[in-house]
Parts: C-alpha cells; sequence; structure tokens
C-alpha cells in the first residue's frame, strides 16, 4: 500500500489564459536569462508567442524557446507546463522580477512584488600584493567585472558601482557578499576586498539615516540570556517574546544594521550551534551613536616588516606577543598581517628572522621549538575582523590578511593627502 500523504491539488485555473509571475532568475551561458516561476493560470507549450508586462505597466513580445519542470532537485524540459507548476523559461531577452508572462489574447500584469534593497556594501579590487596572478586564473579588473555583471543579472538583491579600477558592491548583507565572494574564488577569481559598511542615506533635513532590520531569533531557553546581554549595546528594540516547544524560545528585535554585522560567528558560539536566526530589512531610521555598534577591533595586528618566508624561530619568539594566523615556512610579505596583537595598537615585526648559528652550543639553546597552532580565518570571518585601513586577500588556494598600504611611507603618505583633501573641503565649504 502506498503510505505516503498526499496534499491538495493547488486551487488554479488550468483553462483560462496563461498567466505567470517572474519570482527569480537566473542565467546560462548556452541560453542566456532564464525566468523562474509558478504558473498562475492556464497552460503553456515551448515555441509560444507571449506578451511580457513589466511592473511599471510597458508590454514587450517574446517567443518561449523551451520549457523546463522540475524532478526532484533536477532541472528538466518539459513540454506544456501547466497552472501550479513552477517552471523555468527562456527565450525572454532581459527579465526582471515582478514581469508578468501573459498569453497575446489576455494581457493582465500582476501586482509588482517588493525586492529588499541592500543595506552593506564592500569594494572589490584588483589584488595588488606581491603574490597577485600566481595562483589566480582571472585577476584583471575586466574579468572582475564581466563576472559582476553576469551575477547581476540573476542575483536580484546585489547592486554594482564602477569606482575607477574598483567595485562597490552592494548586498544584504555579509553573508550575502561572502557567499559571492567563495564562488567566485571557487572559479579561479582572485581579488582583494574592504571591510563591509553599511549604506547611510539622508533625510529631507541633512540627518543621518541608517538601515535597521527585523531580527527574529529561536533558541533554547537556557541561551536566552547570553543573546540579549550581546544585543543590547548594539541598540536591539525586542518586540516580543514567545515561549516554543521543547524548552525554546521565539525572540523578535528591531537593531541597526551595523549591529548584525559580524554577529551570526557570535550567535553560533552562544547557542553551541543549536539556535536559528533569520532577518529581513526593515526601514531606515536615525544614526545611533552608541559603543557596541562602534566596530573598532580591541586587539591590533601584527604586520610584517620584510618578504620571505616565515620562520619556526622567528614565530616562536613572536607568541609571547599575540596569536600567529601563518603557518612556519609559508610566505610572507611586507604589509601582511601575521598575527593578531593582544595589545589593541598595531606592531611591525619581522616573522622571516632566522636562528644565528655558531660553533658554539650552549646548554638549553638547542631544544625542540614548541609552536601553537595558528589560527586560520574563514572567508566571513576574515572580512568582518578587518579594519578600514586593512584588506582581505583572496585567491583559490588562500584567504589572507594585509594592510590597504603595505609600507608604513605609503600609509603615512596617504594619510597626509586624506587630511589635505579634508582641508581643502573645509576650505571650500568656508568659502561659499
Amino acid at each position: 500500500p502506498d503510505h505516503r500523504r498526499r496534499g491538495p491539488p493547488p486551487q488554479v485555473d488550468l483553462d483560462g489564459p496563461f498567466q505567470m509571475q517572474v519570482t527569480n532568475l537566473d542565467y546560462n551561458t548556452f541560453q542566456g536569462a532564464i525566468a523562474i516561476g509558478r504558473v498562475k493560470r492556464g497552460r503553456l507549450k515551448s515555441n509560444s508567442n507571449v506578451k511580457v508586462v513589466s511592473s511599471d505597466g510597458s508590454t514587450q513580445s517574446a517567443r518561449i524557446l523551451q520549457v523546463f519542470g522540475y524532478n526532484g532537485l533536477d532541472r528538466v524540459e518539459i513540454n506544456t507546463a501547466q497552472a501550479g507548476d513552477i517552471v523555468c523559461l527562456t527565450g525572454i531577452e532581459r527579465p526582471l522580477i515582478s514581469d508578468t508572462i501573459c498569453d497575446p489574447e489576455g494581457v493582465e500584469g500582476l501586482p509588482p512584488l517588493a525586492v529588499d534593497e541592500p543595506t552593506v556594501s564592500m569594494v572589490f579590487q584588483v589584488n595588488d600584493s606581491p603574490f597577485a596572478g600566481k595562483v589566480g586564473k582571472y585577476v584583471t579588473s575586466r574579468q572582475i567585472q564581466d563576472r559582476l555583471k553576469t551575477e547581476l543579472i540573476k542575483n536580484v538583491a546585489l547592486r554594482v558601482e564602477p569606482q575607477g579600477a574598483a567595485f562597490k558592491v552592494s548586498g544584504r548583507g555579509e553573508l550575502h557578499l561572502s557567499v559571492l565572494l567563495e564562488t567566485m574564488r571557487r572559479e579561479g577569481y582572485e581579488m582583494a576586498v574592504s571591510r563591509p559598511s553599511v549604506i547611510i542615506k539622508e533625510d529631507e533635513n541633512g540627518k543621518r539615516q541608517e538601515p535597521y532590520e527585523s531580527l527574529v531569533i529561536e533558541c533554547q531557553e537556557e541561551h536566552q540570556g547570553s543573546i540579549m546581554e550581546v544585543l543590547g549595546p548594539k541598540k536591539a528594540d525586542m518586540k516580543n517574546l514567545e515561549p516554543g516547544m521543547n524548552g525554546r524560545v521565539r525572540m523578535e528585535f528591531e537593531i541597526p544594521a551595523r549591529g548584525l554585522i559580524g554577529f551570526r560567528q557570535t550567535f553560533l558560539t552562544l547557542t553551541k550551534g543549536s539556535g536559528i536566526m533569520t532577518n529581513v530589512f526593515s526601514h531606515y531610521g536615525p544614526w545611533q551613536d552608541a559603543a557596541g555598534l562602534d566596530r573598532t577591533r580591541k586587539n591590533g595586528a601584527l604586520v610584517s616588516m620584510v618578504d620571505g618566508k616565515s620562520s619556526a624561530f622567528a614565530l616562536f619568539g613572536l607568541q609571547a606577543r599575540g596569536t600567529m594566523v601563518v603557518d612556519p615556512a609559508e610566505d610572507v610579505y611586507e604589509g601582511m598581517i601575521v598575527g593578531i596583537n593582544t595589545r589593541d595598537e598595531d606592531m611591525t615585526v619581522n616573522p622571516v628572522k632566522g636562528k644565528k648559528l655558531t660553533n658554539m652550543r650552549a646548554s638549553g639553546s638547542d631544544d625542540a621549538i614548541i609552536l601553537t597552532p595558528p589560527k586560520k580565518f574563514s572567508l566571513e570571518e576574515a572580512i568582518v575582523w578587518i579594519q578600514d585601513d586593512e584588506l582581505v586577500e583572496i585567491t583559490p588556494e588562500s584567504i589572507r590578511l594585509r594592510k590597504k598600504y603595505r609600507s608604513e611611507q605609503e600609509a603615512k603618505a596617504a594619510k597626509r593627502e586624506e587630511a589635505m583633501k579634508r582641508q581643502q573641503a573645509a576650505q571650500k565649504s568656508g568659502g561659499k
């Protein structure tokens, strides 16, 4: 006997004129843009003529070349789609989210869908470190630009703005952008990226506005206190608290998006991996000045002052200064971050220094060197940890942390130039 539980069929109109709203997009090199959605009414065959109604009411004619359905997770080509089916259609030039695909005999647009606007941005730039181009397959600005343009076709919450040879990429959070970076890294791309920052706007009075998120957390009751303790300084406003099943609670907050940057990793640690966290854009509200939202790092960085291979002897001596992030015999360069300082300031160090060899043997000086295993950052951890004057260097084989300006002279020159620009801007505004 068949013991599978079967749900009722969808309540749809099979005989009316075809109608479907585009709710997702995909892209294929051979088939071009692919419109994905659920058929709301009627039937559709491949090689059919249709009308596409955009969200502003304008229409265009198109011809559906192929119709794909789903068999489990596999996409399979089908001859006919009917109301209730989730299908993928090819042949429409530049489809957009919310477009309504209709039968030419019954053109009727559906209400437009709202797409969450981006709240966090990062700068993607060409990797200009001494190790640039050694591993990556795609390393130039043009190749990165072409890849981002392809991503824009199917990633509807993404925005890309050129900034000289770099690109300001905006998305729905640091997780959204780190998924894109990891995908590009696995495809052979190499680049350097800045720390994420929230997108700030101004209201009609010229006051700064920042994005707020609706945050929903489900966790065990025993973790409730520690989560609220962390979210309190981040100006999270609790809207609702409900007890759930099996000793779990559900909490709803409204929180500035700045407070969620880097919180996911802390949340997983606090709940020992048992918590569920979801967030969605809510609105733009007043800028909050709070110490909990200030993302200044507690620990400085240990920065290499030379190029070469790190030595176990040098790293052993640096262990008292902080936690290492590189292994012995690993290639390093001037300006690369090799460790996390125990103090709050940055420190330049020499991680390649070797032991001076002599013909004399001193008692106890040749003991075996014992090194603490280095801390290895994941991509998401790295982009959250860095400061404004630092970059994450991403290659298909490694993730490195570095200073934006490799030498102290370059950093001082950049600071002087920035100070001069600020002074000139102040003089211009004062003159007006």
